[in-house]
């Protein structure tokens, strides 16, 4: 897979987790999965301490809100940057097209 063949958005966005709300900056990617037919997506949050002091490291869900769109996922496996993983399945916070003529 190329990566043409990827959707994404790179900007802000708030996460909620727990109830509080965070203003970030990300970095997302996504693509559907032939084989058990699901569109998974997936990113990196840049560093923001205050999330980093409520997760400590540990897996947590969260809403993920762009200006096209909320999803829920998952926060896990920081790097060593202190950048948190984000992965998803199904429509995702951010527009994908619907139809062949609108990915070309």
């Amino acid at each position: 897979m190329s990566a043409d063949d990827e959707d994404g958005y790179t900007g802000p966005a708030t996460l909620v987790v727990d109830g509080s709300e965070f203003e970030v900056q990300l970095e997302l990617r996504g693509h559907f999965q032939p084989i058990d037919g699901y569109y998974r997506w997936y990113g990196r949050i840049a560093r923001h301490e205050a999330l980093h002091d409520l997760l400590d490291g540990r897996r947590k869900q969260a809403e993920i809100r762009t200006p096209d769109g909320t999803a829920r996922g998952e926060l896990s496996d920081p790097d060593p940057w202190g950048r948190y993983r984000v992965l998803g399945t199904s429509t995702p916070p951010f527009a994908v097209p619907a139809t062949l003529t609108a990915a070309e």
